[in-house]
């Protein structure tokens, strides 16, 4: 379990998908950079150059997800309760500074989407977050300097 990484159900199923995606695109990329070359001159070739950066970034990343799926261990949210924060737990803070209210749900790393909420256990707020419960206030250094939260509330409330 140490090599493992936790990741939902929802977020192994996207993953996925976006590798099944991923590979169906390559004979269209191919497709691409075959009539760019087939244009000329390759080092004024604007096309060229987009095919070829776009076939590189999407090689990298079919790589990148291949190599993680034997890594993950997936997890139904369902499944997970408690009153300590942890994997799959959806945590309400309150900034003791500022009183904005704030919900973050603990994900793993590659499924972690902060503009959405979720953020990764791994993260500095996950981190001091994890094994804590509603009343307990954490102080987290973040890149503006340090905040500390109160929390409100843990919460498993499973997949979205």
């Amino acid at each position: 379990m140490s090599n493992s990484i936790p990741i939902s159900v929802r977020g192994y199923k996207k993953l996925e998908e976006e590798l099944a995606r991923l590979k169906e695109e390559r004979p269209a990329i191919i497709q691409a950079i075959k009539e760019a070359r087939e244009e000329g001159d390759l080092r004024e070739n604007a096309g060229y150059d987009a095919a070829k950066e776009r076939q590189g970034m999407a090689e990298a990343r079919i790589k990148y997800i291949e190599s993680r799926l034997a890594l993950y261990q997936v997890i139904d949210l369902d499944k997970l309760g408690g009153d300590k924060a942890g994997f799959g737990a959806t945590v309400e803070v309150e900034d003791a500074d500022s009183g904005a209210v704030k919900r973050f749900t603990i994900l793993g790393p590659d499924e972690a989407e902060p503009s959405l909420g979720s953020i990764s256990f791994l993260s500095p707020v996950g981190q001091a977050l994890l094994g804590r419960e509603a009343g307990d206030e954490v102080t987290v250094n973040i890149p503006r300097g340090s905040v500390t939260y109160e929390i409100i509330s843990v919460t498993f409330e499973g997949a979205k």
